[in-house]
C-alpha cells in the first residue's frame, strides 16, 4: 500500500487551480489539532517540496505531506468531489475512528 494517494479527479483539480494561479501543481495536506472531531485537514498550495515531505504524484501533479501529519493520514486517498453538497477536496482516511458531517475533521 502506498503511504498516501491522490485520485485522478483531485490531480486534475489541483492542475486547473495551479494553472489559473500560475503556481506549481503541488498540493500540501497537513493535519492540525482541533476541529469538531479532534483533528482537522488543511489543504494549501506549496511553492516547493521540503526534503522530508512524503509525496504522491499523479498526472504531473504532486501531493505532499509532512512526516508528522503522515502518521495520522497514512494509507489515505485525497479526492476532489463536486456534487450538490458543494465542491471540495476530501480525505478518505482508514485511520479515522470517526469523522464529522463537514468531512474536514476526524478523530483517531
Amino acid at each position: 500500500m502506498s503511504e498516501i494517494d491522490l485520485t485522478p479527479a483531485a490531480a486534475a483539480r489541483v492542475a486547473a487551480i495551479a494553472t489559473k494561479q500560475s503556481r506549481p501543481p503541488i498540493l500540501r495536506l497537513s493535519v492540525d489539532g482541533g476541529g469538531c472531531a479532534g483533528f482537522s485537514y488543511r489543504f494549501g498550495f506549496a511553492d516547493g517540496i521540503e526534503a522530508d515531505d512524503i509525496r504522491a504524484e499523479r498526472d504531473g501533479t504532486t501531493l505532499v505531506v509532512d512526516p508528522i501529519s503522515l502518521d495520522l493520514v497514512r494509507g489515505s486517498a485525497v479526492d476532489y468531489v463536486d456534487n450538490m453538497g458543494g465542491a471540495s477536496f476530501r480525505v478518505t482516511n482508514p485511520n479515522a475512528a470517526s469523522g464529522c458531517g463537514c468531512g474536514s475533521s476526524f478523530s483517531i
